[in-house]
């Protein structure tokens, strides 16, 4: 199965809004659905954005905070996204959230004059 960058940021949203502490990725979808949404939330635990609780309930980690947060505003995500396409078309987890950082970071100096490093 191949990677679904909008997908990972849907299922850091879904994380996000659910209440109380964990996350059941695949309660309550078809299986084809299932599959994609276990195999994308193992990808997110791979990467240390979520961790696997206990069989299947997850929960964000810090770090899976930072990477929502960097790609949260949709013309952040969306210039990250074409920016990836330019080059190429492929990147990894790490280099999405340094290009989205990158952006985050130039449109707080827009609107604030605050340079980030």
């Amino acid at each position: 199965m191949k990677r679904d960058n909008d997908y990972i940021r849907q299922l850091l949203f879904e994380m996000e809004a659910s209440e109380g502490y964990g996350f059941d990725a695949s309660k309550g979808f078809s299986n084809r659905v299932a599959i994609k949404r276990v195999y994308h939330m193992e990808l997110l635990c791979d990467a240390g954005l979520a961790k696997d609780l206990n069989h299947g309930f997850h929960r964000l980690t810090n770090a899976g905070h930072d990477f929502l947060d960097a790609m949260r505003d949709e013309g952040v995500w969306q210039r990250t996204k074409d920016t990836i396409a330019t080059a190429g078309g492929n990147a990894t987890l790490d280099i999405l959230k340094q290009i989205a950082l990158g952006y985050l970071k130039t449109q707080i100096k827009e609107k604030t004059g605050v340079e980030l490093k």
